[in-house]
């Protein structure tokens, strides 16, 4: 496997996210309590005086979507606890962090329909730390403990702590042991290590065990972040930084990311000269890319965050997910939301020079989009956003990060 290193002694970009953060109190017996970031998914940001003047009349219409939209997730609600499907328990970890994250804390005080899923979420815990029920073992597991750790309950620290044991061993070594030889090296995959990793599962597991590192002082059981840069790097559409021959040359592609090395969800073009096939960056993904970088540390200024930065900004849109249309179109105004704010950018200055307000931009399409009944769902059934209960959350969790900024 590959070791993991402790890279925490540059803690400068971390910290500017830890002080924006609410901290979270978590504590075990035996363990003085912990004081955690929350998960990225339900951060709460403190106003920031003399940055935004407060547009109160708006703000309410986005905290009115968003009881709307948890008003349909209680409605929806399997009588068992779980969300959508049973043998998934990660769509019910998303609902359960869309409630987590209201911006007036409503929900702090749990309701019933809240402890049951809870359960069937604590239900779903292994005694090795993962957390699942049938398939896509890392992917559950990620998102359940995320839902865990922000359920301020003790009793569930000693079941997020070993999925950290857990998805700390998961990252992929398929080269040398210990050497960097593979660019899936570093990489976290759907279920285990011997697989290969891709983008999104990577992302998935980064969060989770960036923003519950404070049950882990030791670091021993952390992730090889070094090897996490190295996995993510290799994603990326960076001829400077990324030598594989899929890599694109065009200004297009530069800086945006792909699914996995070698394999991209927006397909690929063929130069007509000289027959190279290089794979299209997408907007997904990139968000993806950008997010796994801060969860790392890669310092703000480093090549390879502005250059999928100044991709984003010149991809900007709410009306498609950049080069793939509706498919995942709401998973990218999620983590648009989700990485935007966690960088602390209010004005996004796009391609024709213009700084844009994107929360208000963003919010308002997701108000416009959202139906009578509360639900968000996308017409396109592609990575399941054709399930109201998925959407929804990914939908209220924007809202979320959007609220404390307008």
């Amino acid at each position: 496997m590959i070791h993991s290193h402790n890279l925490n002694s540059c803690d400068s970009h971390r910290g500017v996210i830890l002080l924006v953060a609410l901290a979270l109190i978590l504590a075990t017996g035996g363990l003085a309590g912990e004081s955690i970031s929350p998960a990225s998914s339900t951060v709460r940001f403190r106003p920031t005086s003399g940055r935004r003047i407060r547009d109160i009349s708006f703000a309410n219409e986005v905290e009115h979507a968003i009881d709307r939209g948890l008003a349909f997730l209680l409605a929806s609600q399997n009588d068992a606890g779980w969300w959508s499907i049973a043998d998934q328990p990660a769509v019910t970890g998303l609902a359960l962090l869309a409630f987590i994250g209201h911006p007036q804390e409503r929900y702090r005080d749990r309701p019933a329909a809240l402890d049951k899923a809870f359960q069937y979420i604590e239900d779903s815990a292994k005694p090795d730390g993962r957390i699942y029920r049938t398939a896509l073992v890392n992917y559950n597991t990620a998102i359940c403990a995320l839902a865990l750790a922000m359920a301020e309950d003790p009793d569930y620290v000693p079941i997020v702590k070993r999925a950290r044991q857990w998805l700390s061993q998961t990252q992929i070594d398929l080269g040398k042991e210990d050497q960097l030889d593979s660019p899936f090296d570093g990489g976290v995959g759907y279920n285990d290590k011997y697989e290969h990793s891709d983008l999104n599962n990577t992302l998935t597991a980064l969060e989770t065990m960036y923003y519950t590192r404070a049950l882990d002082p030791e670091g021993a059981d952390d992730l090889n972040w070094e090897a996490a840069i190295h996995f993510i790097q290799h994603c990326q559409n960076l001829p400077s930084h990324n030598k594989q021959p899929w890599v694109s040359q065009e200004p297009k592609d530069r800086g945006g990311f792909v699914y996995l090395p070698g394999e991209s969800k927006a397909g690929e073009t063929t130069d007509p000269n000289t027959g190279r096939v290089a794979l299209r960056s997408y907007g997904t993904i990139s968000y993806a890319g950008l997010l796994s970088y801060i969860y790392a540390d890669l310092d703000p200024d480093d090549p390879r965050v502005t250059a999928v930065l100044q991709w984003l900004k010149e991809n900007y849109t709410l009306e498609e997910n950049p080069a793939m249309g509706l498919q995942g179109y709401y998973y990218y105004l999620h983590l648009m939301s989700k990485a935007l704010t966690t960088l602390q950018i209010y004005k996004l200055e796009l391609k024709d020079g213009s700084h844009l307000d994107w929360r208000h931009a963003l919010a308002m399409r997701l108000i416009n989009l959202q139906k009578a009944n509360g639900s968000w769902v996308n017409s396109n059934g592609r990575w399941w956003e054709n399930d109201p209960n998925l959407v929804t959350a990914y939908s209220v969790m924007a809202l979320e990060f959007i609220y404390p900024g307008l």
